[in-house]
């Protein structure tokens, strides 16, 4: 998604996806504290999207209610303590109906640190990345349960049905990374086999192939697709 304004059709500009999120968990219409709208991003897209800090969803509230999105109001609750409450506005509401509907989303953006640590395994040993892995296997099954566990509780209001849907993926997502990470620990034993380590045994030197022959594989990887 870009942050460029768009006169014709009349979007407000330079929206993040973070600000789309709290448009959307503001489209119930209830008024939210930023505390809450963390404690609901925690439940649920944290999973899959990330979780913002209070500091960038304060700046993107401020930012929603500076462009007439969001409404906000100062709730007394006793002695010295007051919240913030922000509520949407109809203007909010519109754009994040089109938001939902008409704007195209960008592709899933991976950064597995796992992986990179695998791609350079040669200043690693296969002893050190199946270890790295086990801690990524346990961190996969840490995230299932607490998937499933909220996908259950999901279930107590029919208001979180679509919520629960995103919340059975990222279950099902979290048990097949675990089964992706067990299959590298196998497929470790392969590489090590193949790899070719130097001759006096020094781990971080590669006999490397020259940037031309990366070139060369590419193109050959390019006649393939064209045939």
């Amino acid at each position: 998604m870009t942050d460029s304004a768009d006169s014709g059709s009349g979007r407000k500009p330079g929206l993040a996806a973070t600000s789309y999120a709290l448009l959307g968990l503001l489209s119930y219409e209830q008024e939210l504290s930023g505390y809450d709208i963390r404690k609901w991003i925690g439940w649920t897209m944290r999973f899959y999207y990330g979780s913002p800090a209070y500091s960038q969803i304060y700046s993107e509230l401020k930012k929603l209610e500076s462009l007439g999105l969001v409404t906000s109001r100062v709730e007394s609750t006793g002695g010295a303590r007051s919240r913030r409450l922000y509520k949407i506005a109809p203007a909010g509401l519109d754009e994040v109906i089109r938001w939902a509907n008409d704007e195209p989303f960008d592709p899933p953006s991976l950064k597995h640190g796992p992986l990179l640590r695998m791609t350079f395994g040669h200043l690693s040993t296969p002893a050190r990345l199946k270890e790295l892995l086990n801690e990524h296997i346990a961190y996969a099954d840490d995230m299932e349960r607490e998937a499933a566990k909220d996908a259950r509780l999901a279930g107590a209001d029919p208001s979180w049905a679509y919520a629960r849907v995103a919340l059975r993926w990222a279950e099902r997502y979290y048990a097949n990374e675990r089964e992706l990470a067990l299959q590298m620990i196998k497929d470790l034993d392969e590489a090590e086999a193949e790899f070719p380590r130097a001759a006096h045994g020094d781990q971080a030197a590669v006999a490397w192939p020259e940037p031309a022959y990366w070139y060369e594989v590419e193109q050959r990887a390019q006649s393939e697709a064209d045939s």
